[in-house]
């Protein structure tokens, strides 16, 4: 079967097991649980958007099972869940969500530093998205330590594919010698 037939099942020479829905819905929900976790004080300015990590990774293994309908639900729920300019999320996760969609293929291509260093600069233009549309509403500058969350994100990239894949590996069988 070439690689064309088995779609995006295959990274890095790995064939995996089909994703189910509901795995994918659990995923995000937690993500989303994540992201409502109260930190304190600096630890808030490093913990990174689980949501929107979730939604590149999401884009970029199976474009075809996570659509835009998906981003701007989950970016509302984050508006509403934040008490920030509504839409702001939403707008943002969906623009996100649309470029790890188109760069799918590439980003699949490369190794995982390559892939960390891809998600950083999607994650920093999507809290750039964000940072413009809350200082056009009349929001402050928070600052530069408003970056730090998305560097944080591109850095737990290897951490997150190699969790989410787990359930997705095939079983060894134990009888073939």
């Amino acid at each position: 079967m070439s690689r064309s037939a088995l779609g995006d099942n295959i990274h890095g020479g790995e064939i995996l097991l089909p994703v189910r829905t509901g795995y994918i819905v659990l995923t995000l929900v937690v993500a989303v649980v994540l992201d409502l976790v109260p930190m304190p004080g600096w630890l808030a300015w490093v913990w990174p958007d689980f949501v929107a990590i979730a939604l590149v990774y999401w884009g970029v293994f199976q474009p075809r099972r996570v659509g835009l309908l998906v981003a701007w639900v989950l970016g509302l729920l984050m508006d509403v869940a934040d008490a920030s300019l509504f839409g702001q999320h939403a707008l943002a996760y969906c623009l996100l969500l649309y470029g790890a969609i188109f760069l799918h293929r590439r980003i699949q291509m490369f190794p995982l530093a390559y892939q960390v260093a891809h998600v950083a600069v999607m994650l920093l233009g999507q809290q750039l998205l964000q940072l413009l549309l809350r200082l056009a509403a009349g929001g402050d500058f928070p600052g530069i330590t408003y970056f730090a969350s998305s560097l944080t994100a591109a850095a737990l990239w290897p951490v997150l594919v190699a969790l989410l894949r787990l359930p997705l590996r095939r079983r060894s069988d134990s009888d073939v010698p």
